[in-house]
């Protein structure tokens, strides 16, 4: 009997997993319907407003960023001298923005799938971040509690062999589910864009931003699935795996961030496994530390810091590696009866 399709058909049969897929359907049904019922097709009318508005917005940005460097000159007229403008006149630059005022900017209610695109595939990540989590955990916790991995090891008496066949099974399941969930997730979107909406700026810059995302969004996935494997190995039941979490929560991200505010900490969000979860799944993340300016002497300093996705992703993969290789280590040792 292979053991990978024996493990694949005992994931599969497990309520909870399949509970945990209907509340993804459900979810995922919800927030199309909700979406669909908000939106609607703009007339000529409303395009032409908006395209107006969106013009009107990007000429204001250029007025402002000639002030701003008329100012740097010393020709900025007294009347306008109240006005507030950046030190830094590179900032209000309408060339260096990420995105300008486009018509969509000035359209309540519709949907335009190129603006809404990347915030829909961020909550959909943070959904299957966490069924990636319950499910790992509960796939091997129930095992572990009920006997069933002690049965299993009767005919096939290779503890290793058996762990290993357990997490590369539920990473390839939670893998394929969430290929499958995100392609019919956008697929959905674009559709709604298309009929009920508007497409909005799908160039190729877009899509390669998107599918960055995406691929972002997978590896956090599959990365949370083998902690939760691995933390509910080491306790032996899925309620440690979920015991760790809530407690990594309150006691660190909540309890150890107001202390080291308290403290005045610099820098505290570099020792938060959340911001290194932003930093990975954007490719940076910005904070704001007042000590970064303290000694500086330097009227251009702001106070932010950022974290990148390199280090981001090397945190991530040490503590999973290092807690999967423990949970690996004390299962090949340990007594299961």
């Amino acid at each position: 009997m292979n053991l990978v399709r024996a493990e694949l058909e005992r994931l599969s049969a497990r309520r909870f997993v399949q509970l945990m897929v209907v509340l993804l359907v459900f979810a995922f049904a919800v927030t199309a319907a909700t979406t669909l019922a908000g939106s609607h097709k703009p007339n000529a009318d409303e395009l032409n407003s908006a395209q107006a508005r969106a013009a009107e917005a990007r000429n204001d940005m250029e007025t402002m960023f000639q002030q701003c460097l008329a100012r740097q000159n010393g020709t900025l007229g007294q009347g306008e001298m109240d006005r507030y403008f950046p030190q830094d006149c590179s900032e209000i630059d309408p060339i260096r923005q990420e995105q300008l005022p486009i018509a969509a900017d000035f359209l309540p209610g519709v949907f335009s799938f190129g603006q809404q695109a990347r915030p829909l595939l961020y909550f959909l990540i943070a959904f299957l971040v966490l069924f990636g989590f319950l499910v790992g955990a509960s796939y091997i916790g129930a095992d572990l509690n009920s006997g069933g991995v002690v049965n299993l090891l009767l005919w096939r008496p290779r503890r290793v062999t058996v762990l290993a066949a357990k997490l590369g099974t539920l990473l390839g399941a939670v893998l394929v589910l969430a290929l499958l969930a995100s392609v019919a997730y956008l697929a959905t979107f674009w559709v709604i864009g298309q009929t009920a909406g508007l497409p909005g700026r799908l160039d190729g810059d877009f899509w390669r931003s998107l599918g960055a995302v995406h691929g972002r969004g997978l590896v956090l996935v599959l990365l949370a699935s083998a902690l939760g494997f691995a933390i509910a190995t080491l306790g032996r039941h899925t309620s440690a795996a979920l015991g760790a979490a809530a407690a990594y929560l309150v006691v660190w991200e909540l309890g150890a961030r107001l202390v080291l505010e308290i403290v005045d900490a610099r820098r505290p969000d570099h020792l938060m496994l959340s911001s290194h979860v932003g930093a990975w799944l954007t490719g940076e993340a910005r904070f704001f530390d007042a000590q970064e300016c303290r000694g500086e002497g330097d009227s251009l300093c702001d106070g932010f810091y950022g974290l990148t996705w390199q280090p981001a992703l090397l945190v991530l993969l040490v503590i999973t590696g290092g807690l999967t290789a423990a949970a690996f280590a004390v299962f090949r040792r340990r007594d299961l009866i």
